[in-house]
């Protein structure tokens, strides 16, 4: 694992030459992941072909080991643009307890006064995106988790993520 990316070492997954996987820090959802460009870049069309090949094997990776760890939907998404860190992809697990916990969250239905008709589902990922932000990184008593812990959860995806 890189030791200048500023990730503490309990937190790496794994990593390949281009790309860095690790557990969000600041989460409690356990396997809620960063995939972070190795090279200091916050463009995707800077990276060299060999990083921009590999990605798409890295997220299917991440995505197969969240599965199975028993994520119902696994978004992959770009967010960040904060100057000073590369590229980044957040993967977020949504296990069926967590979209349980939305629903019975009545906060979470003001959401459903925005839309002008029925939507395609019930919920969307953006909408339980919001909520694992609001509710598992930025609250400082977190709903409880179900299943194993985060620190369970980054041992069982160091054997699930081989990125050699």
């Amino acid at each position: 694992m890189r030791k200048d990316d500023g990730i503490l070492p309990q937190y790496h997954i794994a990593e390949t030459s281009g790309w860095s996987v690790n557990h969000r820090i600041n989460s409690a959802l356990p396997g809620y992941l960063m995939i972070a460009s190795t090279q200091a870049t916050t463009d995707l069309s800077d990276l060299p072909a060999e990083a921009l090949g590999v990605m798409g094997t890295v997220f299917a990776k991440v995505q197969r080991a969240l599965n199975a760890l028993g994520a119902r939907r696994v978004y992959i998404a770009r967010y960040g643009h904060s100057p000073g860190y590369p590229i980044h992809f957040h993967a977020i697990p949504i296990y069926e307890w967590v979209e349980d916990l939305f629903w019975k969250d009545d906060r979470y239905r003001m959401l459903e006064q925005f839309a002008d008709g029925p939507g395609e589902t019930p919920t969307d990922g953006a909408e339980l995106t919001l909520f694992v932000w609001r509710e598992f990184c930025e609250r400082t008593d977190p709903p409880p988790i179900k299943g194993p812990s985060v620190s369970e959860t980054i041992a069982l995806l160091r054997q699930l993520i081989q990125c050699s």
